[in-house]
């Protein structure tokens, strides 16, 4: 099965996180990616998006060498400096306040997604690591970023996991390839329920845990 491209799956996902954040009452609320709480949250979301003017800004790589699942190596972009760095700028965002935090990130999304839907087929980026990518496979991350981080800000704030079907069928044909539906049927799991395990925010069985390596899961390193 053919994952659709990443740039609809990120529209879908940004559109309704957008609606979501428009029904959050308590931006203080504590979220499972200490020590942020909502806003911090929000604001690291924003950012991760914000990421991809400075990218179409600058001169294109001549070959894209890292794709969208190299990206999460565990490597220095988890260094204590570097996740410093990370906390602290979303931490300081976050002082906007919720309304700001929300018409930034519409903001931000609408103004990513543009340029995006401008760029030439087979675009090329070098993302702050310095990962020569193709824009498809690095917005295949800010679709990760955006749907895996909304079940952390549903989680967080009592409402329902609203991770969109487009995001759902992506992410699933990036974690366990072109045969996903197939690979999701032999887990008896739903793409959300599969997602959020493979992701760490629900713990799988150990039948569950056996059965994912079998099937060859590509697992993801998350900050």
């Amino acid at each position: 099965m053919i994952p659709p491209p990443p740039l609809p799956a990120l529209t879908a996902e940004t559109t309704r996180l957008a609606h979501a954040l428009n029904h959050i009452t308590d931006w203080h609320a504590p979220t499972r990616c200490t020590p942020w709480d909502a806003a911090a949250l929000t604001a690291h979301i924003t950012g991760a998006l914000a990421r991809l003017d400075p990218m179409l800004d600058a001169p294109e790589p001549p070959r894209a060498t890292v794709t969208a699942a190299g990206y999460y190596a565990p490597d220095h972009r988890f260094a204590p400096d570097t996740n410093t760095t990370r906390i602290d700028t979303a931490t300081r965002a976050a002082q906007a306040g919720g309304p700001t935090l929300t018409t930034a990130f519409e903001n931000t999304a609408a103004r990513i997604l543009h340029r995006c839907t401008s760029a030439r087929p087979g675009r090329r980026v070098t993302t702050r690591h310095g990962d020569p990518m193709t824009l498809d496979d690095f917005l295949t991350t800010r679709v990760v970023e955006t749907a895996v981080h909304g079940i952390d800000l549903a989680d967080a704030t009592a409402q329902p996991r609203w991770t969109t079907p487009e995001a759902q069928h992506h992410i699933a044909h990036l974690l366990l390839g072109h045969d996903h539906p197939t690979a999701l049927a032999a887990l008896g799991l739903d793409p959300l329920a599969f997602i959020a395990k493979a992701t760490g925010r629900d713990d799988f069985t150990a039948p569950e845990r056996a059965q994912a390596d079998a099937l060859g899961v590509t697992w993801l390193t998350l900050g």
